[in-house]
């Protein structure tokens, strides 16, 4: 075997600073952990609305090839159109992963001369993608609106502006109409990442985006499935145009097997539900209130999402405050620099319909004894 010293090394650093990473199943435990906000994840009604969607393709459950090639057909292109009417978009493109729709989107579509400017905190696959375009990339800090006027103010050549509408570590959400205004005077594309809020925010799930009436100043949006959706998957709206680009220059469209049919009767399953779970999304609601009123506000971040924010400075600190919450039946993960700056180590708090207030209570009686 070849030597593997340099590997040993850098993991040895990892436990030294007490920030290994390790797999686990997850046990029997309450969840406070998964990005499950509405409980789609386990659905049984999902399953059996997808299984009648999926029975009548008569197909195998593989999809056989790319989308280029074998791996087109008829219902993911139905898929896309439910998709882009329901996001009040004119077209969608269907990723395999959310990393794979803003990998593909961000390494393709700038292009050398051009600038994109994205928010600090902005999740890694974007910060992958910008990594594999040729355009010039700058940062500004976290929903700062005049460090980003300021970056806008230096850009050159065409500008790309990327942030997400609800960020996946501090829970809070972007000045969305703020930006959008800077956005239309300076002539930047808007893109906004909708993860975490696709099926929490708005009247049906419909994302922060649609909630504030600004689908028609984005050049394009992300919707990815894994979260509030239950299942896998992503799409990247826009215009026809944009679509079409994306066939033909996004590498992890174009060399990746599809999505099988199976995969893409669930997605089609959830946004036939999720849209009707005002009553989830209200006790959802109510959970949050209860959940901030019982933390200091010394110690939580300032967010009125599912994704609620303990922090406890220190790998050492954080990781041994999920432990005792293991302990006690409730499963919390901490969140360790490097994946937060160092001192701001945390325990990421996810709220979901299914979790109950007497739970909630108990989660926040063990935190704060």
């Amino acid at each position: 075997m070849q030597n593997e010293g340099f590997l040993e090394d850098a993991l040895r650093q990892r436990r030294q600073q007490h920030a290994f990473r390790q797999l686990r199943v997850q046990g029997q435990l309450v969840d406070f952990c998964s990005n499950d906000y509405l409980g789609l994840a386990r659905s049984e009604r999902v399953q059996e609305e997808a299984h009648t969607i999926a029975k009548q393709l008569h197909q195998v459950h593989g999809s056989g090839g790319s989308r280029l090639l074998a791996g087109n057909y008829e219902l993911v292109e139905e898929a896309e159109k439910v998709l882009a009417a329901f996001h009040d978009a004119p077209a969608g493109l269907i990723y395999n992963s959310g990393y794979d729709a803003n990998l593909g989107l961000f390494s393709c579509v700038p292009q050398k001369g051009d600038t994109i400017v994205y928010d600090q905190l902005i999740h890694a696959s974007i910060r992958d993608g910008i990594r594999l375009s040729a355009a010039t990339a700058y940062s500004f800090l976290h929903n700062n609106l005049a460090d980003l006027q300021k970056k806008l103010d230096n850009a050159a050549g065409r500008i790309f502006v990327a942030v997400e509408s609800v960020y996946s570590m501090d829970g809070d959400l972007a000045p969305l109409t703020e930006i959008a205004a800077l956005c239309e005077k300076s002539g930047a594309l808007l893109i906004v990442d909708e993860a975490h809020a696709t099926g929490v925010i708005g009247g049906k799930g419909e994302g922060l985006v649609q909630a504030l009436q600004l689908a028609g100043s984005c050049f394009a949006r992300v919707h990815t499935f894994g979260k509030a959706v239950g299942c896998h998957g992503a799409v990247v709206l826009g215009s026809a145009v944009l679509r079409d680009y994306l066939i033909n220059y996004s590498r992890s469209f174009i060399y990746t097997t599809a999505l099988p049919p199976q995969a893409v009767a669930v997605i089609l399953a959830a946004y036939g539900i999720f849209p009707d779970m005002q009553a989830e999304r209200r006790h959802l609601q109510q959970l949050i209130q209860q959940f901030r009123a019982g933390v200091p506000e010394d110690r939580r971040l300032d967010s009125e999402t599912p994704i609620q924010v303990v922090m406890a400075p220190g790998n050492e600190a954080a990781r041994g405050l999920a432990q005792r919450l293991q302990l006690e039946g409730l499963d919390v993960r901490a969140i360790l620099h490097p994946t937060v700056p160092r001192g701001g180590e945390r325990l990421r708090v996810v709220l979901h319909s299914f979790n109950t207030e007497q739970e909630v209570a108990k989660l926040i009686r063990i935190i704060f004894p």
